[in-house]
């Protein structure tokens, strides 16, 4: 990844603008409508198009840029020098905050495998997984899928330093789940860095704590190329209060979208940079949890860095182009607010298939002659309470049939492996087998 190109300098361009107001009117008259749309360009990309009319792309790039600071939003975060951060919210912010707020947060209508207490831990853990896997690949690990999700759900130790990273990863999303409702603070902050770093840093002293003096960090390539330079660690005690305080809303006047708030959080932290190690990962892990301290609930059910981890090169040039504009963090935001729509969209996609395939597989049983009607009842309700117990007198009630014949439809469903069978006092329960659907499937 290269470092984008800055734009021209701003008060040059305002002084050889003012040396000619004729040209100064027909810039802007002719840019106001000529802009882009749906489209936040950084001067890296916007040189490289054909500007409207006459006009150069320095004019071009000129009033675009006067038309973005007439609506922009200071945010309590200064970089390195001590120049505020700002935001905008140019099209197409508006209409994706409207959409997540639609499809991530409140009363929303959800297929019933997300909104039934049965099944939706299966979609939980199965995202939290995917969270934990990705967002540890985006950070070097090395694994396969199958590897590290046969390690969670069998709770085996890991292997390596990959395997382990992933492990932190999941426990604390699960972690986050269960701090939602506290108020930002150093200290959770520190918790969380404790459990992605656990046993995986070159130093374990620096688990769950910030950088001290003389510990500085830079973000670099492989190649040597420096492409961000945290503030000094004198200055994170500040930083850090400061960050608490925007993510608790404290001490502020002026509405911003919590969605915004969770996006800034999540740069903010990293800019600062405030461990030696394990910072994306802490970043996205803030974001998750005050996504879900605002009240977007379907956020838990979602991977962001399965998005990002796609098209890693798009997220680094995000952090970028904010930099190297003026502290513009409306690249950030649109990069991100599409990262989240993404997701969600995936979700509800994901959700509706599994759903169709559920509903099908119901409707297949019936051609499963080796069952009885009664085991493809029981079955076709297990496939929708995967945690209920069924006993030889539960099913004997439900179908109104003699003991041994209730008793004989479990053995049997336990023999072909659709059922696990134990012992409770001297009680037989049966449940669900974890993969039921992938073994009727072979049935049919």
């Amino acid at each position: 990844m290269r470092v984008p190109q800055k734009p021209p300098d701003h008060m040059e361009m305002w002084q050889a603008m003012f040396a000619k107001p004729d040209r100064l009117t027909t810039v802007f008259a002719t840019v106001s409508a000529q802009t882009p749309q749906d489209k936040y360009l950084h001067w890296d990309k916007l040189r490289h198009l054909k500007p409207p009319d006459d006009l150069s792309r320095e004019e071009w790039w000129f009033a675009l840029k006067v038309h973005r600071q007439s609506q922009r939003k200071k945010t309590p975060l200064t970089d390195v020098h001590g120049a505020p951060f700002y935001y905008g919210l140019a099209d197409p912010i508006p209409e994706t905050l409207h959409y997540v707020d639609q499809g991530a947060a409140g009363a929303i209508a959800m297929p019933d495998p997300i909104t039934n207490p049965d099944t939706k831990d299966r979609y939980l853990v199965g995202s939290l997984i995917e969270e934990a896997i990705t967002s540890s690949q985006l950070e070097g690990a090395a694994t396969t899928r199958p590897v590290a999700k046969e390690m969670i759900r069998t709770g085996r130790a890991p292997r390596d330093h990959s395997e382990r990273m992933i492990l932190n990863n999941f426990r604390t999303m699960q972690r986050i789940g269960k701090l939602r409702h506290e108020r930002l603070s150093k200290e959770l902050i520190l918790e969380l860095h404790r459990l992605v770093t656990k046993e995986t840093l070159d130093e374990p002293s620096a688990e769950g704590r910030f950088r001290e003096p003389g510990e500085e960090v830079v973000v670099d390539d492989n190649y040597g190329q420096v492409f961000h330079k945290p503030p000094p660690a004198e200055e994170l005690p500040d930083r850090m209060s400061a960050l608490c305080d925007f993510a608790n809303g404290e001490r502020e006047r002026e509405f911003m979208h919590p969605v915004v708030r969770s996006i800034l959080l999540h740069f903010w932290l990293a800019y600062d940079h405030p461990f030696i190690d394990g910072n994306g990962r802490t970043a996205r892990a803030l974001f998750y949890w005050s996504m879900l301290h605002r009240g977007y609930w379907l956020c838990e059910f979602i991977s962001i860095s399965e998005i990002i981890r796609k098209a890693p090169v798009k997220y680094g040039r995000a952090f970028l182009y904010t930099e190297t504009d003026e502290n513009d963090l409306t690249y950030f935001l649109v990069y991100h607010l599409d990262v989240i729509r993404r997701a969600v969209d995936g979700l509800h996609k994901y959700v509706a298939r599994k759903t169709e395939e559920l509903q099908a597989l119901e409707s297949e049983l019936r051609g499963i002659t080796v069952l009885n009607h009664r085991q493809r009842a029981l079955i076709s309700h297990a496939l929708r309470h995967p945690q209920q117990r069924y006993t030889i007198e539960s099913h004997r009630l439900s179908h109104n049939v003699a003991y041994q014949t209730a008793r004989t439809d479990l053995l049997d469903l336990a023999e072909r492996g659709l059922l696990e069978s134990g012992k409770v006092g001297r009680e037989w329960h049966f449940r669900p087998v974890d993969n039921l659907d992938t073994l009727l499937g072979e049935m049919v």
